[in-house]
């Protein structure tokens, strides 16, 4: 199998876990990076950076994993250099920015790709419906996290599509590779010894009778999860026996958590809730240790893969998950752990949420609030299974034993980050092979949206400088005189376009003073270059030569 490599895009913030607001698509990313730091099998890492700080969070980030290959960086200003690389990865969904700065390179230049974390929000829908008018071609990819987000995917592309064909009868999209590739998880760090798991307990005052169940991710029931099926099922199954809640996360404002609470009360009163700082990787690791089973009842359309169900089958325990998006992918039901039956309104239901979301009467975490209240979890499954697993040490053994292997032959990051490298190597063939797009009779114009600006504004000055352009050179212009006039702060930016002053001078004493020469002759047998313009420009600017 070969193996490819890529450039990855950095900005530190996108994965960072220590901020105050953890998000999944951070945990995703930081896992995504130790895990090639780790794992992949390649001669160097590269960083695509736009700021120079970011280089050295990324060989900190690089150091801190035990990376195995030497680090190394791509800034804007060498974007050229991305050639090299053959790929560049960015950990979202929207590639259209990235592919028409591409173009200023060639679209064949180097491949991008490209990952689905929420794909709820305005900005993620808006990158995925540009994937069929931007400049991306079968030689790219947007990775997927489960079939359920590819097939969100597929929808907006087809939608999208047959508004393009009604607009402008368009027929013919190129369309990038949509590959399914879980995310994954570094499954010796959910190894637990006995004696771990007896101090947890200890610390969090959970007797041997006890049977805890365990909820991590963010506190929000608009954003995340909402708490009521879990409270509904737990406090049925608090019958004659004795259950513990960890709730593992963090709450965005005092209003959720105060929310949360209240909820609580209402619902399972006779459950005993622990509320833990989820940020707090010490915090992190205690819940894990204490936890005899996990329970993610997601139904929320921000979801598209969950990390965490992953997470507890490492850490060898049952999971109890609602039956929504990438959960299907990952957990066995009644093998691994069990899904539970959701349910939500059929299409045409959400027009009025998406049509005030879209005019901005609804902000996004309104509209994410509002289609979670329409998902269902059935409570009472949950209940069923619940009672199940609680009183069945057995079965929660065998049940934790089979997701512990299916964690480890499928989602540990070993096993993940070579699919990664197989996708970047199968995008890089495409690119040499594939046949030349065909876009037509017109030449293409580059960007078109910031495209060369003297080609946009033609017409703004009475002539251009061209081949045919006659030139004539002012003779008491001196070297030194123009040597002091490229020195003032007026001309500051002239060293970014402009040779140095020697070959500057070459090119001027080309031209005749006596005897008007076209540009073409006097760059003769040259062909006329953007440097040779440049010059030509500067020089009329400055008063060292005329246009006769």
């Amino acid at each position: 199998m070969t193996l490819g490599n890529a450039a990855l895009y950095f900005d530190p913030e996108g994965y960072s876990i220590s901020g105050p607001k953890l998000m999944g698509r951070n945990a995703a990313g930081h896992g995504f990076l130790n895990g090639l730091f780790r794992h992949a099998k390649v001669d160097h890492f590269t960083a695509f950076t736009d700021q120079p700080t970011s280089f050295r969070a990324f060989k900190s980030l690089a150091a801190e994993a035990g990376a195995h290959a030497p680090v190394q960086e791509i800034q804007k200003a060498s974007m050229g250099k991305l050639a090299e690389a053959g790929c560049v990865f960015y950990p979202g969904p929207g590639l259209g920015l990235h592919a028409w700065e591409r173009e200023l390179f060639g679209s064949r230049a180097w491949s991008l790709c490209g990952i689905t974390h929420t794909t709820l929000s305005g900005r993620a829908m808006n990158g995925i419906s540009g994937l069929l008018t931007e400049p991306l071609y079968p030689w790219d990819a947007l990775i997927c996290t489960s079939r359920a987000v590819r097939d969100t995917v597929r929808n907006v592309l087809e939608a999208q599509g047959d508004y393009l064909a009604a607009r402008l009868g368009a027929t013919r999209f190129p369309m990038v590779k949509l590959p399914v590739i879980p995310l994954g998880v570094e499954c010796d760090q959910f190894l637990y010894s006995d004696a771990e798991t007896a101090k947890a307990r200890t610390e969090l005052g959970i007797t041997s009778d006890e049977t805890v169940i365990l909820f991590v991710g963010r506190l929000s029931f608009h954003a995340k999860a909402h708490p009521i099926a879990m409270y509904q099922a737990l406090e049925k199954a608090a019958a004659g026996r004795k259950i513990t809640l960890i709730e593992c996360g963090w709450f965005a404002n005092d209003a959720l958590e105060d929310a949360f609470e209240k909820t609580a009360a209402a619902v399972c009163p006779n459950i005993r809730r622990i509320v833990l700082d989820g940020r707090i990787a010490e915090e992190r690791r205690k819940a894990w240790g204490a936890a005899d089973i996990f329970c993610s009842l997601s139904d929320n359309l921000q979801e598209t893969f969950g990390i965490t169900p992953i997470e507890a089958m490492a850490r060898g325990i049952p999971v109890v998950v609602s039956d929504w998006d990438g959960y299907r992918d990952t957990v066995r039901d009644g093998v691994d752990g069990f899904r539970i039956r959701t349910a939500m309104p059929s299409s045409g239901f959400g027009n009025n949420l998406a049509a005030r979301h879209a005019l901005g009467l609804d902000t996004y975490d309104q509209f994410c609030g509002l289609t979670s209240q329409f998902v269902a979890v059935d409570s009472e499954q949950t209940a069923e299974i619940m009672i199940r697993l609680i009183d069945g040490p057995a079965l929660r053994r065998e049940i934790g034993a089979n997701g512990r292997a299916r964690a480890r032959d499928h989602f540990d990051w070993a096993c993940i980050i070579p699919r990664y490298q197989s996708l970047w190597a199968e995008l890089a063939e495409e690119r040499r092979s594939a046949p030349e797009f065909d876009i037509g009779k017109r030449q293409m114009a580059g960007w078109p949206a910031r495209m060369d600006p003297f080609r946009s504004f033609a017409s703004y000055a009475s002539m251009s400088i061209t081949g045919a352009t006659h030139l004539l050179r002012i003779t008491d212009m001196t070297a030194d005189k123009i040597a002091d006039l490229r020195k003032l702060p007026s001309f500051p930016l002239l060293d970014r376009s402009l040779p140095s002053h020697p070959d500057v001078m070459t090119f001027l004493e080309r031209i005749p003073g006596d005897t008007p020469t076209s540009l073409a002759k006097i760059c003769h047998p040259a062909e006329i270059s953007q440097i040779s313009v440049a010059i030509v420009a500067w020089a009329l600017k400055i008063g060292a030569v005329r246009v006769t």
